[in-house]
């Protein structure tokens, strides 16, 4: 094994922190919360959650923060080569582990945010799978839930223009405090083009003549299908860091077209009262303007 691979999986690839904006709580002040992130290059000094939670507490500002650690990483020197490097080396990918999913109580009401706990290397996949993806809700209280909520995988060698997505999607319940809510949980994943069609089935009551005269009532299932993915076409980027092509210092705004729906099916029925009901059932999806 690569010394400088061993080296990059045992000290680069950690969790850093990552703080984040989410809106002003109930008496409002501004609600800053530590997401995390897993480090793509071993540039930058690993610091701990908490540590960076403590300096983040003597500045009045995020603004002044995020200065503050742009100064402080300045002073350090530190070999371009290190910089460099993947944290994962080549092959590999430095991912969570694992994540929580803490509620936070805003002006507007509650918001869900994920949370990473610990970063690994994992190792970059050659096909399109459905790969797990732990998530923790109500950590640390008597409805902690551990819910395999699923991903699918980074496939490296795709087709240009193509990713691995989901493409069918199950529920997963889960009792809480006041009511028992469902989770999606991804089923299957599928190499596509950024914009592309899923499954989504929806019932109808259906009324079915007989021979005989006899009116037979059933519920009828259609997959009227719906569309995902984004259209945005090339690379946003127009000014990228020197020392780290990876940092991008101006995006160009994002285009405004839309993954609509292309084709269309119909089917037609006679519903419960008697009545013929056509259903439109998306075919496939294209970017529109």
């Amino acid at each position: 094994t690569d010394h400088r691979n061993l080296f990059t999986q045992r000290v680069c690839c950690k969790r850093q922190s990552h703080f984040v904006y989410i809106g002003q709580d109930i008496s409002g002040a501004p609600v800053n919360v530590d997401v995390g992130m897993c480090r793509p290059h071993c540039g930058g000094t690993a610091r701990a959650a908490h540590d960076a939670q403590r300096d983040y507490s003597k500045h009045p500002s995020m603004l002044e923060f995020i200065r503050s650690k742009k100064m402080r990483a300045a002073s350090v020197p530190q070999s371009s080569e290190l910089r460099q490097l993947p944290s994962c080396g080549l092959d590999q990918v430095c991912e969570p582990t694992g994540m929580r999913v803490e509620r936070v109580m805003l002006f507007e009401g509650p918001r869900e945010v994920e949370v990473i706990e610990d970063c690994h290397c994992e190792i970059k996949m050659t096909q399109c799978l459905r790969v797990p993806a732990l998530r923790t809700y109500y950590a640390e209280t008597p409805y902690e839930t551990v819910i395999d909520v699923g991903g699918c995988s980074r496939s490296k060698g795709a087709p240009e223009g193509f990713s691995c997505v989901p493409t069918r999607f199950v529920s997963a319940l889960m009792e809480t405090p006041n009511k028992v809510e469902l989770i999606q949980t991804v089923e299957a994943c599928e190499l596509k083009e950024s914009c592309y069609r899923v499954p989504h089935v929806e019932y109808y009551y259906e009324t079915v003549q007989h021979q005989d005269g006899v009116k037979e009532e059933r519920l009828k299932e259609i997959d009227v299908g719906r569309c995902l993915g984004g259209c945005t076409s090339g690379n946003r980027c127009l000014l990228r860091s020197p020392s780290d092509p990876a940092i991008c210092h101006l995006w160009a705004e994002r285009q405004s077209n839309s993954c609509v729906p292309q084709g269309y099916e119909s089917h037609s029925f006679m519903n419960q009262y008697g009545q013929m009901r056509n259903v439109l059932s998306i075919s496939s999806c294209l970017c529109q303007e």
